[in-house]
């Protein structure tokens, strides 16, 4: 298999075929990434609704911060866990290295500051529309903070699907604590460039049409959330935001 449609076409027919190793290693993604992103979220969108309602003395430094982490590389996310999950690190009693919970770990880790960073964003402009509402009427901090993000769940739902495709695409951190070991932790990312390398340009070519259709898929879903809420927000009524009696 040297040419492009020669590849294309083998690919499809391991598609069209689900084709059982394909099938496993597509299985294995999915699950990764959606029980990382789950976890981030547990975390992240409380974090992020409290940071987008509380001041306090060094607020802009943990934002300044918290951005930051926004650009790590996913190889320096990796390499950390690796650290910590080694034989010799502090975790390293977990035995958690090269397994399925070191994938899932350093995927959540990866996500929980997009989480963190676009929640925080979302209801802090909530908190400028309707904070001061909010505030007369006796809420605090706590109450706001989960009042606004639930305001903005349309918005929170976008974010949970971006992290999700963040997770899913990335290859760096799964590759380093997960070791791509085939039938164990080999995901979608970390078998395209291993089929690469190979030469099994087919079974590479497969896994991605898959990814970017996942992607594709989500980012539909991303635009329909969008319209969803433009909708919702013209057939509100333009009085007593949040559901509150005014």
């Amino acid at each position: 298999m040297t040419t492009f449609t020669d590849s294309a076409a083998t690919a499809l027919q391991l598609i069209t075929s689900l084709d059982s190793e394909l099938l496993t290693i597509v299985g294995r993604s999915l699950s990764v990434s959606a029980t990382a992103c789950a976890i981030a979220c547990c975390f992240g969108l409380v974090l992020g609704a409290w940071l987008g309602v509380a001041r306090f003395a060094g607020r802009g430094a943990l934002l300044t911060l918290l951005n930051t982490f926004l650009a790590v590389p996913s190889v320096v996310v990796g390499l950390v866990i690796y650290l910590l999950l080694s034989r010799t690190g502090p975790l390293g009693y977990l035995g958690w290295l090269f397994s399925f919970k070191a994938m899932v770990l350093a995927q959540a880790v990866l996500v929980l500051p997009i989480v963190t960073a676009l929640t925080r964003q979302a209801v802090e402009d909530a908190q400028s529309l309707h904070g001061e509402q909010l505030q007369s009427l006796g809420a605090r901090p706590l109450m706001r903070s989960l009042l606004l993000a639930w305001d903005e769940r349309y918005a929170l739902l976008t974010v949970l699907i971006a992290s999700f495709g963040r997770a899913v695409s990335e290859v760096g951190a799964v590759m380093i604590v997960g070791g791509n070991i085939d039938g164990f932790t080999r995901v979608m990312t970390t078998a395209i460039a291993l089929e690469t390398s190979k030469g099994d340009l087919p079974l590479a070519l497969g896994l991605g049409l898959i990814l970017i259709s996942v992607v594709l898929l989500l980012n539909v879903l991303i635009a329909l959330l969008r319209r969803w809420r433009e909708v919702q927000e013209a057939g509100a009524a333009p009085v007593a935001p949040l559901g509150v009696a005014v």
